[in-house]
């Protein structure tokens, strides 16, 4: 499996996503609300134009970095599948000496040995129980493995809704004043529709890279519990082997 994704430093982790949403505030949108007079907007100044909706936007894509980071550093290859730990696996796999399975896996507290344990604990109940027992352990993996992801998802659709719950008090000021002063001042009806369309576009800078991210969390943990499956496969089948001697 690749790795070289979960190979960048932590600083990388925070540009990737941080400056996303802190950044692409200020660059992407401050020429359309400067207008013609192309002046400098600050992240600050948009956040306070936005109204009191940008602050949830805002805390979703603080916890949504912080979900993603976590997930960066959970999911890393050599912490799943330490390379020393799969060496060893690997050549008792070969041949087909199971004696220090034990000891190897009281080594590493990870996915994988829990699942081994799991299974080479019923050894004397036979191979039908040892795959039983790999099968119930390796669901309860793939659910440590899967969590927070549902929180990374929950801020995916969060996000973008409360963009649009923005963009519909924005419009609501916005044909308040309308109602009271008339279509006389075009400015006050401005900073009305100006609300509407940055909470729209605050909800979805967090919501995109959120949702992207949690579909890409989503295959590489299906990727994961696919090789801790076929590498107890495999050791079921060469203990087989060995029983069938």
């Amino acid at each position: 499996m690749d790795n070289t994704f979960f190979s960048f430093p932590i600083k990388k982790y925070f540009l990737f996503f941080n400056l996303f949403f802190f950044f692409s505030i200020d660059n992407v949108f401050a020429e359309s609300v400067s207008g013609f007079i192309q002046l400098p907007v600050s992240f600050l100044f948009l956040f306070k134009k936005g109204g009191y909706v940008m602050i949830p936007i805002f805390l979703c894509s603080v916890i949504a970095f912080a979900l993603v980071l976590e997930r960066f550093l959970s999911l890393r290859r050599s912490k799943i599948f330490p390379r020393l730990m799969m060496k060893e696996i690997n050549s008792l796999s070969l041949s087909s000496d199971f004696s220090d399975i034990n000891s190897i896996c009281n080594k590493y507290d990870v996915p994988l040995t829990r699942i081994i344990v799991a299974g080479f604990s019923r050894k004397k109940l036979g191979l039908g129980e040892m795959e039983k027992a790999m099968i119930a352990c390796g669901q309860q993996e793939s659910s440590i493995l899967s969590r927070n992801l549902r929180g990374l998802g929950v801020i995916a659709n969060l996000a973008p809704m409360l963009g649009l719950f923005g963009t519909v008090i924005g419009m609501i000021r916005a044909f308040d004043v309308i109602s009271k002063a008339g279509t006389g001042n075009p400015g006050l009806v401005a900073e009305g529709i100006s609300q509407a369309l940055l909470t729209t576009a605050a909800g979805l800078i967090v919501g995109i890279p959120s949702l992207a991210l949690y579909h890409f969390f989503r295959s590489r943990i299906d990727k994961i519990i696919f090789e801790l499956e076929s590498i107890s496969v495999n050791l079921i089948n060469s203990l087989a082997d060995k029983f069938g001697k």
